[in-house]
């Protein structure tokens, strides 16, 4: 008579009724070749079969199952993280014909065999980082003291090493010397080994033109790192952001962020490392499929001053719509030679559209209409003979250029100056000086004004300017008295 001996919880993983099979020939038909093609340090992917109260049983994928303590899996809160069908990832710590047994990583108190073992086999301990020191961290492995050197801490530049102090991490270990006094680790060499791993598993799954999610990890004044699977990032350069001009990522997206992006671009470095191009500018919607729908010609709007060159300003009227004010549009008030005279970048002015090209995408705006024309009410404004002040500009050859009002300017030819009695005072005149002078002749449509000093008045030239006057018929003086008496003599004589 055979015995079978079969525990409840074996029973129940594996469908066996009572009497249903012996105890001998269940192990020898679990236990034959069972877990052969795992080794300690193995990195298994599993799925959760049974979550007890102690373990967790995870198929390994041979015919022993493996068998991790559920500690291992509990969250701050005590909590289990996963449950029957959830796939995890574990290392092989230990085997023998009852089962595999996993863990997340080598932990607790070790002896230096387990250590030298988990050396051999390139198997994680957990680590942690309890201070810094001279190049680099002091780090409590299994109760003993290693050191981590700042460069093998991550795969990355570390840019401040007290944000590592207090954390539990993964390490591996890289020397093991003097009887477990000398212990040197890094977790660099793990990340890049589970990058690899990722690169693998994403490059073989994921295409160029592939929409991907992720989460924002580290920004740098160039772009955004964005960290799409465990130790896998890719970069949306700060031109693949946003549709809108940006001076840095801050302005768009923030670190722990989760971001939809589209795969660009693979390539290598020198160092054979993939580099992963991503672009979150390509899956939203292009402005200038509906700016049409935004903006008509003649609207007035404010946008901002995104880039100056020679002959205008570009400016940003929504994010991803820029327009160009033409240095001839900039002011109708003052003389503008280069943009930067005029405005700066970052500047908010005010514009008007003048024209809308959505095949060229193009747009042409307008500061000066959009501030108005001085000269539209001018000829109200300014008369012949109307004595006015005004600010010298500049002196010219030909004359001298004079600020009525900003944007107003008349000019005092040399040859009126010639005839005044104070043409000395005229000649002495500066930029920026003040002086008192008559208002001319207006041509509001050429943009003109001449002006004329009031001791020249009298001039022929200066008449033409001034209102023709009737002939007097009649009153007590002047040419009207002189006509009378003249007509009044020749009538005599006849």
């Amino acid at each position: 008579m055979t015995v079978s001996i079969v525990s409840e919880e074996f029973k129940e993983r594996n469908g066996v009724e009572e009497g249903e099979a012996s105890f001998a020939e269940l192990f020898e038909q679990y236990s034959e070749g069972g877990g052969d093609d795992l080794n300690v340090g193995d990195k298994v992917a599993g799925q959760v079969i049974q979550v007890g109260e102690t373990s967790i049983f995870v198929d390994t994928g041979t015919k022993l199952d493996g068998v991790v303590e559920k500690e291992e899996l509990l969250d701050e809160e005590g909590n289990c993280t996963v449950k029957e069908g959830d796939t995890v990832e574990l290392y092989v710590v230990g085997k023998d014909s009852g089962g595999i047994k996993l863990s997340r990583a080598l932990s607790g108190i070790g002896g230096l065999a387990m250590m030298e073992e988990a050396k051999a086999s390139a198997l994680p301990v957990e680590g942690n980082v309890a201070s810094t020191c001279k190049g680099g961290f002091n780090v409590t492995i299994m109760q003993r003291r290693a050191f981590c050197p700042v460069s093998q801490i991550d795969n990355r530049f570390v840019e401040d090493p007290e944000e590592y102090v207090g954390k539990t991490l993964e390490f591996l270990i890289t020397k093991l010397e003097q009887g477990g006094r000398n212990i040197v680790v890094s977790r660099r060499d793990l990340l890049e080994r589970e990058t690899a791993q990722a690169v693998e598993t994403f490059t073989a799954e994921t295409k160029v033109g592939d929409e991907v999610e992720g989460v924002v990890k580290r920004l740098a004044p160039f772009g955004a790192f964005v960290e799409i699977m465990p130790g896998l990032d890719g970069l949306v350069h700060i031109s693949q952001i946003s549709h809108g001009r940006i001076g840095h990522p801050e302005e768009a997206v923030t670190v722990g962020q989760k971001v939809k992006a589209k795969v660009t671009r693979y390539e290598h470095d020198d160092k054979g490392r993939l580099k992963i191009s991503l672009s979150m500018k390509e899956l939203a919607q292009d402005p200038w499929d509906t700016v049409t729908s935004s903006f008509t010609e003649g609207d007035k709007v404010t946008g901002k001053v995104v880039r100056l060159a020679d002959f205008g300003a570009f400016v940003e009227i929504a994010p991803g719509i820029d327009g160009l004010v033409h240095v001839s549009e900039m002011s109708y008030t003052q003389r503008v030679h280069k943009p930067s005279d005029f405005v700066k970048e970052g500047q908010t002015v005010s514009v008007k559209i003048k024209s809308i090209d959505t095949d060229s995408r193009r747009i042409g705006l307008s500061m000066k209409d959009a501030e108005g024309d001085p000269w539209l009410d001018v000829e109200d404004k300014y008369q012949s003979g109307q004595k006015v002040e005004g600010t010298v500009e500049k002196q010219e050859q030909f004359g001298i250029f004079i600020q009525l009002e900003p944007g107003i300017t008349g000019l005092l030819p040399k040859s009126v100056i010639a005839r005044s009695e104070s043409a000395s005072k005229y000649e002495k005149l500066h930029s920026g000086d003040t002086v008192e002078i008559v208002v001319g002749e207006v041509k509001a449509g050429e943009r003109k004004i001449s002006l004329t000093t009031e001791d020249a008045q009298d001039d022929g030239d200066w008449k033409q300017f001034a209102p023709k006057k009737k002939p007097s018929t009649g009153g007590t003086g002047g040419m009207g008295l002189l006509g009378a008496a003249l007509q009044e003599a020749m009538d005599k004589k006849k």
